[in-house]
């Protein structure tokens, strides 16, 4: 049987923060997330061979193995960027029931990774729609970036980008970058209103494709992949904002700023 998928409908550069607001997501081709960082394709695609050598995940609960990542945090007010000590990546079991409340500590990003101009490029756009769509009429706020390199494998069969389940992420906005994929069937995009009856299904299949979300609004997954050649697997990375700090257990209690 022939598998259906459908088409990402592409928001232009120059429409993000207002399709954001209007819709709560949007989505660009790779042609258009590097106009709108302001770079080359080709350095975002210099970024790929990292998704390479990611270590695996050793906090699955569901006793997979098909997921490999690594994570680094940042701060961005301003234009400034600055990388963050290293921490846990942490989240409450509102946001994710399987598995939140953990303290998970991933393998860093390689320093080589996020030196590169293109990196830097990348997350200050992120806080900049941020600003626009977020803290529209306040001086500019510190944005707590995190960012998680993924590869899922079909090693053992199945690979589940999203094991959790359709969620939100307690954060500002996600950033959803598919990096690459080769050898699968599946992924599928799903995001839904949190408070409505709207959604969209769609598929993104071109390297450095990109969907944005108002992690307020919207609810995201992405369907299990199966594997159509030897190997298969799907990178991605996600990059989410957040204002007043960073979510962990050394924060519980702490109210992000308004």
């Amino acid at each position: 049987m022939a598998q259906v998928t459908f088409s990402p409908p592409f928001t232009a550069p120059s429409d993000v923060a207002s399709q954001l607001r209007q819709a709560g997501y949007a989505v660009l081709s790779p042609a258009y997330v590097a106009r709108w960082v302001g770079c080359d394709l080709s350095s975002l695609m210099a970024l790929n061979g990292d998704w390479a050598a990611l270590p695996p995940d050793d906090f699955l609960k569901d006793g997979g193995r098909y997921r490999r990542r690594r994570h680094a945090c940042f701060v961005v007010q301003g234009g400034q960027l600055q990388q963050a000590p290293h921490r846990a990546h942490w989240q409450p079991v509102e946001y994710n029931a399987l598995h939140g409340g953990m303290e998970r500590w991933f393998a860093p990003m390689e320093p080589a990774t996020v030196a590169q101009p293109v990196w830097q490029q990348l997350l200050a756009a992120l806080a900049g729609v941020s600003d626009a769509v977020f803290a529209p009429s306040d001086a500019p706020v510190p944005w707590f970036i995190e960012a998680h390199q993924f590869r899922i494998d079909t090693t053992d069969g199945i690979g589940r980008p999203t094991p959790e389940g359709a969620h939100r992420d307690g954060v500002d906005l996600v950033a959803v970058f598919l990096v690459g994929r080769e050898g699968v069937k599946g992924g599928e995009t799903r995001v839904f209103e949190a408070a409505g009856p709207s959604g969209q299904r769609f598929t993104l299949t071109e390297p450095w494709s990109l969907l944005l979300l108002d992690d307020a609004r919207m609810i995201h997954e992405s369907t299990p992949i199966q594997p159509l050649a030897e190997g298969g697997y799907r990178d991605t990375l996600v990059v989410t904002c957040r204002r007043g700090n960073f979510q962990g257990a050394d924060v519980v209690g702490q109210t992000p700023a308004a």
